[in-house]
């Protein structure tokens, strides 16, 4: 939506009537009076400033003052010095960064030393009553929220769950999701920061809720099959839960086809929810004929209650919903259009000092950098050929620029960049022009919305269309961006912006575009990764092998009894983030599911030349699953035996199991081991073999040892140390009820000096190769 008052100051003067109506019209200033209104900074962008100084100062504080952190302040700093070298009221501006430092820091501390009540229950079984919103399980006494794992798929309502109280867990695996930091994002001043997560969860009673919220569920699902009906309630109330269950045909999930079509925005409210749900309204009172006061207020009068009744606050939503409210404000009260980067900043000074820790949220970035870049729509659609129509010019300038603006932070955080995201978005927002203000009317309508829902539902089903068309296309797969990057990027996206000021000529923006990919592209050309990466995948297994010419995947986890997918969740991110394009070889290790059952994700997400497997059972579904996907895939299936071996340079990877000559009527006997040479440096990877298959292996020595069957007391013997005698071993374990890794293992381990290192205590493991 527009910008604020008080952002910019007061905006006079005749000017066309903008998206919201004709704006009040008054006596022209002079130009010279104009124009230097016009130079002024917002007071909202130093204070922001200042703002956002002193969260990063409290979180140095209380946590550790990191690298980005120091980065960060010095660029807010290098910012208000600019501000204060153009501006003649530079005494005021730097005055209110100083407020802003204050209460930045203030509203932080505050966040962050409010202790949890739920603590003293952490490691307890508990049962909790409490209001569920789809989200968080909010108490009353004790006043505290909690999450729930696994999600209830009932809908919001009166919950009584039980399970136990833990900790939430940090980023254990890179491109990984960080639980604590997440949660500790969610609180706010007038807010409890949900501090535990109620795992292990069986519901024991619901009852749906009956005020607005439930009402207006039932009106977005009235006549609905299930996956139109999670769609509705993702669109119009940004509950992903039961759109995330969803998938198309061949086990494609809905939310990965809106992520790969770069639509995934979405199923976020953000601005285009207010804006074409506040469009509708303003338009039916223009036609009713009220007068600016009435055509304006009632919309921004209407904005809170909707924020805090039906949607609840996320930084998105509530961005769009400070932005909407104070440009409604300013036309009914004969402002004129506020400054757009004043009003930016002005919202975002009011969601920082409610909810510090958003600073932190993926969300609040993705949200504001988008809108930022859209301040550029109108420049860049005026460069484009003239013959377009304006709506389309508009629609293409605003798509590129909320893409590139957010460009860093979806490559960083996704590790991929949907390639198609121009097309789909623009044929994607004409369904959503329509579908998004007749899916509030229907919500609003409640149950009786069947009828209205006859349109809703074909609108809903052309999305998905859409989705599911422009998700089977390619995406630029990437890995994560350090500092250099966000330098380059930063490089290229000012040389872009002043090529739409019309100071740079084009020739310059692909120059500085060209030089920055060149600069952080090429440390990864002249030393490519070389290490084994342990991946962290709770109690599985799945190892990378990184090597100049060869890349290779062995296991790729699994969670037993449980619908979550460790390969497309947990291991494809993984592979992403450390900037895995392709695998050369994935080595399905023996039928466990905490094996394999992660490998059809890794198989359905990336290019793979070759699939190594053991045995080929053929009564084993999680195999069969496993082979199917390689045959979907086009990915050659090689039964490999002892002998075989693949050379990459001066690396070379050796199977040293099984023989192949009789198979075992117990899976972990036909476990695929390998050896991997490096020079004169050995490792060995061996499955989940026991031990008297791990004495017949003739390892040789070794330098590391991958622990067999994650410590099992019947695994690692004391021949195998004796021959291998390894310096260190790795052990691959969760949480677990089998009791690994068993103490005996520890013991022969420590008798042989080797240092034992385990996922479940160090996260992932990277291990440096020579």
């Amino acid at each position: 939506m527009g910008a604020a008052p008080g952002a910019g100051g007061r905006v006079s003067g005749r000017h066309a009537p903008g998206p919201l109506g004709r704006a009040h019209v008054e006596a022209a200033p002079r130009p010279a009076l104009a124009a230097a209104r016009a130079a002024r900074t917002a007071w909202s962008v130093p204070a922001v400033l200042g703002v956002i100084a002193g969260i990063l100062l409290a979180l140095g504080v209380t946590l550790d003052f990191s690298e980005s952190g120091l980065l960060s302040l010095t660029g807010l700093g290098g910012l208000l010095g600019a501000l204060a070298c153009r501006e003649p009221r530079r005494g005021l501006l730097l005055g209110l960064a100083v407020a802003g430092v204050g209460a930045g820091f203030l509203s932080a501390r505050t966040v962050l030393a409010r202790p949890d009540p739920m603590t003293p229950w952490l490691g307890a079984q508990v049962t909790l009553k409490g209001e569920w919103d789809g989200q968080f399980l909010t108490l009353r006494e004790p006043r505290a929220r909690v999450a729930v794992a696994p999600k209830p798929t009932q809908g919001a309502g009166q919950l009584t769950v039980s399970g136990r109280l833990v900790a939430p867990e940090g980023r254990r695996t890179p491109g990984g999701f960080d639980q604590a930091a997440w949660l500790r994002a969610q609180g706010g001043l007038l807010l409890p920061t949900p501090g535990a997560v109620l795992v292990a969860a069986r519901v024991q009673a619901h009852t749906p809720g009956r005020g607005l919220r439930g009402w207006f569920r039932r009106g977005l699902s009235a006549g609905l099959d299930d996956r139109r009906a999670a769609l509705m309630q993702a669109i119009e109330l940004g509950d992903r839960a039961d759109i995330s269950r969803e998938e198309f045909a061949g086990g494609y999930a809905v939310r990965d086809a809106f992520s790969r079509a770069g639509l995934a925005h979405l199923m976020a409210l953000s601005g285009q929810n207010v804006a074409l749900i506040t469009g509708v309204l303003l338009w039916l009172l223009i036609r009713a004929g009220a007068p600016p006061a009435w055509r304006y207020g009632l919309p921004a009068a209407l904005l809170l209650p909707y924020l805090l009744l039906l949607v609840q606050p996320s930084p998105s939503i509530t961005r769009a919903v400070i932005m909407g409210g104070v440009a409604l404000v300013a036309l009914a009260v004969g402002r004129g259009r506020p400054d757009p980067l004043g009003l930016i900043a002005l919202a975002a000074l009011l969601c920082l000092l409610l909810f510090p820790l958003w600073l932190l949220d993926l969300g609040f970035g993705l949200s504001f950098l988008a809108v930022l870049a859209l301040t550029g729509s109108a420049r860049l659609a005026g460069r484009l050929p003239a013959r377009w129509p304006h709506a389309l010019r508009l629609a293409v300038a605003a798509t590129v620029l909320a893409e590139l603006g957010t460009l860093p932070v979806i490559a960083g955080t996704f590790g991929q960049v949907p390639l198609v995201g121009l097309p789909a978005n623009l044929v994607a927002g004409v369904i959503m022009a329509a579908l998004v203000p007749l899916g509030f009317l229907a919500g609003l309508l409640g149950p009786l919305a069947a009828p209205l829902n006859l349109i809703n539902g074909p609108l809903a089903s052309a999305l998905l269309l859409v989705a599911q068309t422009f998700g089977q296309a390619p995406v630029l797969s990437w890995g994560v961006i350090g500092p250099a990057g966000f330098v380059a990027f930063v490089t290229a996206a000012g040389a872009g912006w002043l090529w739409l000021l019309g100071r740079v000529p084009g020739r310059a923006v692909v120059g500085a575009v060209l030089a920055g990919t060149l600069l952080t592209a090429l440390p990864g050309w002249v030393r490519p990764a070389q290490d084994i990466v342990f991946l962290d995948v709770g109690q599985g297994d799945s190892t990378l092998l990184r090597l100049p010419g060869l890349t290779v995947l062995i296991d790729a986890g699994g969670s037993v009894g449980s619908d979550y997918d460790v390969g497309g969740r947990t291991v494809v991110p993984a592979l992403r983030a450390l900037g895995v394009r392709k695998l050369d070889v994935v080595i399905a290790t023996h039928a466990d599911t905490d094996h394999i059952e992660g490998v059809s994700g890794v198989l359905r997400a990336l290019p793979v030349g070759e699939l190594w497997i053991g045995q080929r059972k053929t009564d084993d579904p999680v195999l069969t699953a496993v082979l199917n996907e390689a045959q979907v895939r086009g990915v050659p299936v090689r039964e490999v035996r002892r002998g075989d071996r693949v050379q990459a340079g001066r690396a070379a990877l050796t199977v040293l199991w099984p023989p192949g000559n009789v198979w075992s009527t117990e899976d972990n006997d036909n476990s695929v081991a390998v050896r991997l040479d490096v020079g004169d440096w050995h490792a060995a990877f061996l499955g989940d073999l026991p031990a008297p298959a791990e004495a017949a292996l003739n390892t040789g020595p070794l330098n590391l040892l991958k622990v067999a069957h994650h410590g099992s007391r019947h695994s690692t013997g004391e021949a195998l140390l004796a021959q291998a005698r390894p310096a260190d071993a790795v052990i691959s374990v969760g949480r677990n009820t089998y009791g690994h890794p068993h103490p005996d293992v520890l013991g022969r381990l420590a008798a042989a000096h080797t240092r034992a290192w385990r996922t479940d205590r160090n996260g992932t493991i990277t291990w440096p190769l020579p």
